[in-house]
């Protein structure tokens, strides 16, 4: 759909499409909530109808999924190496490879101690060092979950601790070879691609910093 001539702030990308500040892709912006009604209620998500008007003054109704969050971790095992989990996932239909990840146990929960809890439970380590990679929007045509995306260094072993729905393996890998398989499609979860690439800008930004 065609944007009209001033609807955005200035500037452009050579496509002609506007680009937008940080602060315009964030939260609600000009969009209002008048009506929100639950339909679904499960042990993680939340559905429901929302009656929204948009910015452009039209009144829609919205399928939202209401999820607390998630943190997701890159961890290196070595410099070269890190863990990730080969896991069971029926909405996927079988096993996909993944970065070690878990849900907030509430709205708010700090992101890092998340982070700390899942690479533990999932892989069984403790890391001594975790720097912050940004977070996620995951799909935000329909649901409003974030994840927070971790590297880890420094990694000790611990206990792992499983849930009884969680079926995984834990995979030692060059980090190369990950970066590898992101790029030949092996590698499809999307929490997992945006981690190991923020990873790999976030290691390479280190090394030309000196």
């Amino acid at each position: 759909m065609r944007q009209r001539a001033g609807r955005y702030p200035a500037g452009a990308s050579p496509s002609g499409r506007p680009i937008l500040p940080t602060e315009a892709t964030t939260g609600r912006g000009e969009g209002r909530l008048i009506q929100s009604r639950t339909v679904h209620r499960g042990r993680v998500v939340e559905i429901t109808v929302d009656r929204v008007e948009l910015p452009n003054g039209h009144q829609v109704d919205l399928d939202m999924v209401r999820h607390p969050g998630a943190s997701a971790v890159v961890p290196f095992i070595s410099e070269t190496e890190i863990l990730l989990v080969r896991q069971y996932r029926w909405a996927a239909g079988g096993f996909i490879y993944e970065i070690p990840a878990g849900k907030l146990d509430h709205r708010g929960e700090d992101p890092l101690a998340c982070a700390r809890r899942e690479l533990l439970e999932e892989v069984g380590q403790h890391a001594t060092d975790f720097q912050p990679l940004g977070s996620i929007v995951t799909a935000p045509g329909f649901t409003d979950e974030v994840i927070h995306l971790f590297l880890a260094t420094g990694l000790e072993e611990g206990r792992q601790n499983l849930e009884e729905d969680e079926i995984l393996e834990i995979v030692r890998m060059p980090f190369d070879q990950a970066m590898d398989w992101a790029l030949s499609g092996r590698i499809r979860d999307a929490k997992t691609l945006c981690g190991l690439f923020r990873a790999h800008l976030f290691r390479q930004q280190r090394v030309e910093a000196g």
